[in-house]
């Protein structure tokens, strides 16, 4: 049986999976069984699967995954996003298109603490949104805001898919880390491009916004440095550490978590010790899915190798002869792809051939990693998956899904024409290397 014919069969029995509710863990078990089934003369069996889930597991660098969550969780409940926005806002919020710019930033700088879509969608928008509404701004726009904003959670280091990516490619998380600044600051400006365009032609409350704005220039630069200084050196010291060569991105992690305790119980007093199993028990809650995810998906990506998987997709990219042909294909294709399937399982089941794919057309592995997470970022936004959308539904203002993603398909557009620039100029991911 050929390996395209396999391949087919393989994926096929993935996605309808997916069809029938079967959740994405489980789906990727599936393929790992067909895959065994189709191997013509493997001894591969359920103990070699079984090992292979343990030695996938088995990554000093992983740990870094369940300690962000547990950070981010801590500083989600400290409230550490309402002290972001309003410093942002100090500075541009009585500009036009101001408050939403603020969030947008907000969402930046709140990836660098959560290194989650979702959990920068959740602690920023329920912060911030309220705030908007109250000024005046079109329920579904201010939502939707937050909901592709997210996003930038897990470009703006530190951040899960960069481990993730970086761990299973074999390349440096840290390098990583720190080429994904430019790119998510990049993103960023983009969406804020379109929240002032649509501010200007549909208008604000300028009266409610002045009142607003004069409200924070009454407290004071300093004022409003005091009150949100802990949380604006959150990403200082977490990303200082792993730049400045005295940290791992896993020990840096570890640390998060200390910090994240020390600012919300003892400075900013904004959580109690009786809170911490709370926290606990919902970041083990939330993480375990994403363990059992990786472990599943080390094991596909073993019985991919043994189909000669990896190099096929590889070549359907490669066949192309042409560097910027292949990059807009890999985009496009990313695109697609994070309409359908989340980020994690993504990554853990392509990371190895899109790193071929970039030495095979000399392309710098790292600016390979981030094009690849970017654009499967998108597909935060972008149904049926769209995690961030189905998040954002919960949020204040309550806005149905579909109202939300119609919303954002102009953002949408921002986003991947950011991503293009990332994919077609490495100064954005190599200029701080």
């Amino acid at each position: 049986m050929s390996t395209s014919i396999m391949m087919a069969i393989v994926f096929g029995s993935f996605f309808v999976l997916l069809f029938l509710g079967v959740p994405i863990g489980v789906a990727i078990g599936g393929m790992c069984l067909v895959s065994v089934g189709l191997i013509p003369g493997s001894t591969i069996g359920m103990p070699y699967i079984f090992q292979t889930m343990y030695t996938s597991m088995d990554s000093f660098v992983l740990l870094a995954i369940p300690l962000f969550t547990l950070s981010g969780a801590i500083m989600s409940k400290g409230g550490l996003s309402k002290r972001l926005f309003d410093f942002f806002s100090y500075f541009v919020g009585g500009l036009p298109g101001g408050l939403p710019c603020a969030v947008i930033v907000t969402c930046l700088f709140y990836g660098a603490i959560s290194g989650s879509a979702t959990a920068t969608v959740m602690a920023v928008g329920s912060m911030t949104v309220p705030v908007l509404l109250d000024m005046g701004y079109d329920k579904r726009f201010t939502v939707t805001t937050v909901a592709v904003a997210g996003g930038l959670g897990v470009i703006i280091p530190p951040s899960i898919p960069f481990v993730l990516y970086g761990n299973t490619a074999q390349i440096s998380v840290g390098d990583l880390f720190l080429g994904g600044v430019l790119p998510g600051c990049l993103i960023a400006l983009c969406l804020m491009t379109y929240a002032v365009w649509f501010c200007k032609t549909k208008g604000e409350d300028r009266e409610k916004l002045g009142a607003h704005y004069r409200a924070l220039r009454e407290k004071g630069f300093f004022g409003v440095l005091k009150e949100s200084f802990w949380a604006l050196l959150t990403p200082v010291i977490i990303l200082g550490g792993i730049y400045g060569g005295i940290v791992t991105p896993t020990e840096a992690a570890a640390i998060s978590v200390a910090y994240g305790l020390l600012v919300c119980l003892f400075i900013y007093r904004s959580i109690r010790i009786r809170d911490l199993w709370g926290i606990i028990r919902k970041s083990a809650s939330s993480i375990a899915p994403t363990v059992y995810i990786i472990a599943m998906a080390g094991a596909f990506g073993r019985c991919m190798s043994f189909m000669g998987g990896q190099q096929f997709v590889a070549d359907l990219f490669l066949n192309t002869g042409n560097k910027a042909v292949t990059i807009l294909l890999i985009l496009v294709f990313l695109l697609i792809l994070g309409m359908v399937m989340d980020v994690g399982p993504a990554i853990l089941i392509l990371a190895p051939v899109f790193n071929s794919v970039a030495l095979s057309i000399g392309m710098d592995p790292i600016h390979m990693g981030i094009m690849v997470v970017c654009a499967l970022s998108i597909g935060f936004v972008t149904p049926p998956v769209g995690v961030s959308l189905y998040v954002a539904t919960s949020l204040p203002g309550k806005v149905p899904f579909l109202d939300i993603a119609k919303q954002a398909v102009p953002y949408v557009i921002f986003f991947f024409v950011a991503v293009i620039l990332i994919g077609f100029v490495p100064f954005f991911s190599l200029a701080l290397l």
